[in-house]
């Protein structure tokens, strides 16, 4: 059951409006709670099509969640929850969603399995954005279309920042990248900058400078498939463990790439949500090897 409280001083106004206006709820899933779902007034049930709300009224909505995810049993890293949302630290290799080769072990089949675990009943696991298989860190998932929804309206509602190792110095040791982000030609993986891609703006700066290679922070402005690994390949930087970008594997059998930062304001209760994590330990024994 989700509750929310009108506020005082509240005009009348049809429980459709309200819900839009202060719960995220998109046309789509009022359709379903109007459909599918059960409306309730304080406590009461009533006809959604219908219902108007008044100042200190408890509204509250059911939605069945059905899910043919399979539970996989295996760690989680949670370093945020609430009634909302989750945030996660995601591991190497491994998938956000389910594909049809890899179907029972991604992200979601753990969050998943969580759900049921902790017997939360009636949420769903819905990722607000991705992380490739193999780079680590931060992920939001909400657990309530709204949720998601709200977080998703626009680019701008999360701060997300990341850590990379790359290979040389770039210069200068900070800068702005905005070259547009393409699909190359005869792949479904690799990206290429291109005049007839999408755009895309990278902020990068440099941290720390070894002999052969950087430690860097990057803020996303967008969210292209590949983005970071891109831009820093096509200025001549690739990620330490990036193959498919250039990168040089001696170090690391993966791109180094860390998601260490996020920041957002928390759709319902209008909270800064501020969270940092510290880098992986293949990254940090690079970094520490050469002290």
């Amino acid at each position: 059951m989700i509750n929310f409280t009108v506020p005082a001083d509240y005009p009348q106004q049809k429980a459709r409006y309200f819900l839009a206006s202060h719960a995220k709820v998109s046309t789509n899933l009022w359709k379903k709670i109007k459909w599918q779902g059960h409306l309730y007034i304080n406590n009461q049930e009533v006809h959604a099509a219908s219902a108007v709300v008044n100042s200190g009224d408890t509204i509250s909505y059911e939605l069945a969640v059905s899910s043919q995810i399979i539970p996989c049993d295996k760690p989680l890293s949670i370093v945020y929850e609430d009634d909302w949302l989750l945030v996660i630290n995601k591991p190497a290799n491994m998938l956000i969603h389910p594909t049809t080769k890899d179907h029972s072990d991604t992200l979601v089949n753990i969050v998943v399995n969580y759900y049921q675990q902790s017997q939360q009943v009636n949420i769903g696991c819905h990722p607000v954005y991705r992380l490739d298989r193999n780079t680590t860190g931060l992920i939001i998932v909400a657990k309530q279309p709204q949720i998601q929804y709200a977080l998703t309206t626009s680019h701008d509602k999360i701060c997300r920042f990341y850590q990379a190792l790359v290979q040389g110095k770039p210069k200068p040791a900070e800068a702005m990248l905005c070259q547009p982000i393409g699909r190359k030609p005869d792949s479904i993986i690799e990206r290429i900058v291109s005049k007839n891609g999408q755009s895309a703006l990278t902020r990068y700066k440099v941290l720390l400078s070894k002999n052969d290679y950087s430690l860097v922070r990057l803020k996303l402005y967008s969210g292209r498939t590949h983005q970071i690994r891109v831009h820093m390949s096509h200025c001549g930087h690739p990620l330490l463990g990036d193959d498919l970008y250039g990168g040089d594997c001696t170090l690391i059998e993966r791109q180094a790439l860390h998601a260490y930062h996020v920041i957002f304001e928390h759709p319902i209760s209008h909270k800064k949500i501020d969270i940092k994590i510290p880098l992986p330990a293949d990254m940090q024994n690079i970094l520490d090897s050469y002290k």
